[in-house]
């Protein structure tokens, strides 16, 4: 394989699986505060309960 062909196919794929870390820190990141704060109650629709479907 051609030495700059190989090392840009090197850089391309350094580039997706940076990505797809930054993506999966950010899930966690957001699954660890949701685990921080207390869960709320759901509230239900007022409109739901005047108005039928």
């Amino acid at each position: 394989m051609i030495p700059e062909f190989h090392s840009q196919m090197i850089a391309y794929r350094l580039d997706e699986l940076l990505a797809e870390a930054d993506a999966y820190r950010l899930v966690r990141e957001v699954q660890e505060a949701d685990k921080k704060l207390p869960k709320a109650k759901r509230r239900r629709s007022l409109f739901g309960k005047i108005i039928p479907a």
